[in-house]
């Protein structure tokens, strides 16, 4: 038996073993050709995908300048509003400090002119005061029907009997009764102005000195009225405007037992805690006020 190894090709073998060669060689061929048209799509897409990516980056490139040319414009636009705004605010800055300027200059002149104010006020308080020394006042004296300057005379120098005060027609230089504010009222404060201070202390001190020696304190009888008579009446000095609301605050200070004493001499207000307590002058309502909150 002969083994497949030891034989040899026959012709007919070699016929086709060379037509199986030729097929062999003639599918390389076809292949290589395959492999060029790929590669020759590839490079075209590669061309493709540049031409479209330089496009697009230009697309994007003119974009980003356009976009950039817009934001620098409103970027120099923002520049500008920045530059009119701080030229505003510089310009109202300005304003404002002159008006600051201004309004400190006005509380500087305010503050003279309330000192002035005061000093005049003073001034006029203490003309009232001096034009007002030699005055005092009689109150809750009814009016009496067809009452003249006569018959108030006369009753000033009745009381003058009574108080052992002695006061002659030429002692008094003049008297008044207050206007009233109604019709109604008939007993407004009788002034009279004396000759002299000293006279018009003396018919005060006079006055006072017989309430405490007498139990029947001063009354309309006293000034020889027929009517009215147990009428009680109140001898004080003719205060300002300004005295008479200090000495009304000052009564209600005495009253609430931080002082002792409450007083006028000469138009002046006076108080005093206690019996060897300094004499204290009161000047404004501020100072009875802050006297008020310490008590």
């Amino acid at each position: 038996m002969t083994s497949p190894i030891n034989k040899s090709t026959s012709e007919s073998a070699i016929n086709i073993a060379g037509k199986d060669g030729e097929k062999s060689s003639n599918n390389y061929v076809f292949q290589r050709t395959k492999r060029q048209r790929e590669e020759i799509d590839i490079a075209e897409q590669l061309d493709n995908f540049k031409k479209e990516m330089k496009e697009m980056m230009s697309a994007f490139l003119t974009k980003q300048i356009n976009e950039s040319q817009q934001l620098s414009e409103t970027l120099k636009e923002i520049q500008q509003t920045n530059f009119n705004i701080e030229s505003s605010v510089t310009f109202l800055m300005s304003q404002n400090q002159d008006l600051e300027n201004k309004i400190s200059q006005l509380e500087s002149q305010g503050k003279e002119d309330k000192k002035y104010i005061a000093l005049l006020e003073k001034k006029i308080e203490d003309m009232e005061t001096g034009n007002r020394k030699t005055n005092f006042v009689i109150k809750n004296v009814p009016r009496a029907s067809g009452e003249s300057k006569q018959d108030l005379i006369s009753m000033v120098m009745c009381l003058s009997q009574k108080i052992d005060c002695p006061v002659a027609k030429c002692d008094i230089k003049d008297i008044y009764r207050l206007r009233g504010k109604s019709n109604d009222n008939t007993s407004t404060p009788i002034i009279v102005e004396t000759g002299s201070t000293i006279l018009k202390n003396d018919i005060l001190k006079s006055s006072k000195t017989f309430n405490i020696k007498h139990k029947s304190k001063l009354c309309c009888k006293h000034l020889g009225l027929m009517t009215h008579t147990d009428t009680p009446i109140f001898l004080s000095e003719h205060l300002t405007n300004k005295g008479s609301r200090l000495y009304f605050l000052a009564r209600d200070l005495a009253k609430s037992g931080s002082y002792k004493y409450c007083w006028t001499a000469y138009g002046k207000v006076y108080i005093r805690k206690e019996d060897h307590a300094p004499i204290i002058t009161l000047t404004s309502e501020e100072q009875i006020h802050q006297l008020m909150a310490k008590a």
